[in-house]
């Protein structure tokens, strides 16, 4: 079985100049990775014969408002059943142009996972086969993961913050 500081050394032996930082959180190896090298990894990880990461576990986004130049992160969860181990790779994306290459010809459950990343977030995956909204209605022209807007009208006075912990 393969321990996270394993699956570290090989993945540094093959893209350690692709590999922005690294952390362990609740026994989980996070990679943080460059975005245009995503692809490469992921299919690499996937064929690897020592790491078999053969299941894509989850993909979602992640809005970073304050964070400047790299204000959306696309997270990857992929699975080794063959090693039993999870890896977390994270890839940072800026505000002007919130687009990474598609994964849907590694992984297709990929498929509907970026499609609904999409959908909330605004992050497009290029060369993806059916890019559009999934769950919110067409003619929505915002995405409403996005921080972008207040949560409430700071003017209502017909409610008191201290029964919401504020």
């Amino acid at each position: 079985m393969l321990n996270n500081e394993a699956i570290l050394n090989r993945i540094n032996e093959n893209y350690g100049s692709e590999v922005v930082i690294s952390e362990e959180n609740f026994g989980i190896l996070t990679i943080e990775i460059k975005a245009e090298k995503t692809h490469e990894i992921i299919s690499w990880l996937k064929r690897d014969e020592v790491l078999e990461c053969s299941f894509l576990t989850l993909l979602g986004g992640v809005h970073y408002p304050d964070d400047k130049g790299r204000e959306f992160a696309v997270v990857y969860h992929l699975h080794s059943w063959t090693n039993n181990f999870r890896l977390r790779l994270k890839v940072f994306l800026p505000s002007e142009n919130p687009s990474i290459k598609s994964i849907v010809d590694i992984y297709n459950g990929a498929n509907w996972m970026e499609r609904e990343t999409y959908d909330f977030f605004g992050i497009n995956f290029e060369g993806h086969p059916d890019l559009r909204r999934i769950l919110n209605m067409d003619s929505m022209d915002y995405f409403p993961m996005r921080k972008e807007h207040v949560l409430e009208d700071a003017t209502r006075e017909d409610k008191d913050d201290r029964f919401f912990g504020r």
